[in-house]
């Protein structure tokens, strides 16, 4: 039983090895890209606009409601972000079902570097919104000692976030491979459905999760004469 798609090699020379997870990663991505350009390929700015058009459009005011859920003002300066996040996560959980294939979410390495992503994300957005002074003058606020703290829940959110990811997509392909082994075929099926399912839900937590991290960053606050002035 393999535990990460890291074991199934591809290609070796000496250090260098090509394995499953950088593979399926890319592969997908190459879909992704091509999959939107085909998609948008004939959107119109006019009046006149086709069934698809109008179904995209409300699938993109959708996502950018929920964005604006969580505490985002404006959530289209967010969507490109989030959105790639979410299709990239969900995506790797739908082509479960194509033989061989190894979602790279079951790979630690690539849970990180979506952590990673949304670590940098948080203070690109957060010192777009607010200046670079004012972002990092939060890290000592309400006083100085907070900073070595502040900085530590940075890090350790990121962990938590590629650790979660990735102890859900693991289990679920364990999961699945113990059945196969001790049950019928049928039952593994409705397993893997549940398991599509599941990334979706795991792909929709990691983009919310996200999405308040950027938006406790961009927050702004009020100055003092404005918060004294408030009933």
């Amino acid at each position: 039983m393999r535990l990460t798609p890291d074991e199934i090699i591809f290609w070796q020379h000496e250090p260098f090895k090509l394995n499953a997870t950088i593979a399926f990663t890319w592969a997908l991505m190459l879909v992704m890209v091509v999959g939107s350009k085909l998609i948008t390929r004939r959107l119109s700015a006019g009046l006149h606009r086709s069934r698809w058009q109008n179904f995209l459009e409300i699938i993109v005011v959708g996502i950018e409601k929920q964005i604006a859920e969580v505490g985002l003002s404006r959530p289209r300066q967010y969507l490109g972000f989030l959105g790639t996040l979410f299709l990239f996560v969900a995506f790797a959980s739908l082509c479960t079902v194509i033989p061989g294939y190894e979602p790279p979410t079951g790979s630690l390495s690539t849970t990180a570097a979506l952590a990673l992503c949304v670590m940098v994300a948080v203070p690109f957005f957060g010192i777009a919104e607010q200046g670079l002074a004012a972002y990092f003058r939060s890290y000592v606020e309400p006083t100085f000692i907070m900073l070595p703290f502040n900085i530590i829940s940075e890090i350790s959110r990121t962990l938590a976030l590629a650790v979660r990811l990735f102890g859900n997509m693991m289990s679920g392909a364990m999961i699945i491979a113990i059945l196969l082994t001790i049950t019928p075929f049928i039952f593994p099926i409705v397993m893997s459905a549940l398991g599509l399912l599941t990334g979706m839900v795991q792909a929709y937590i990691f983009s919310i999760l996200a999405a308040v991290y950027i938006a406790a960053a961009t927050r702004t606050r009020e100055p003092k004469a404005e918060r004294a002035a408030s009933p």
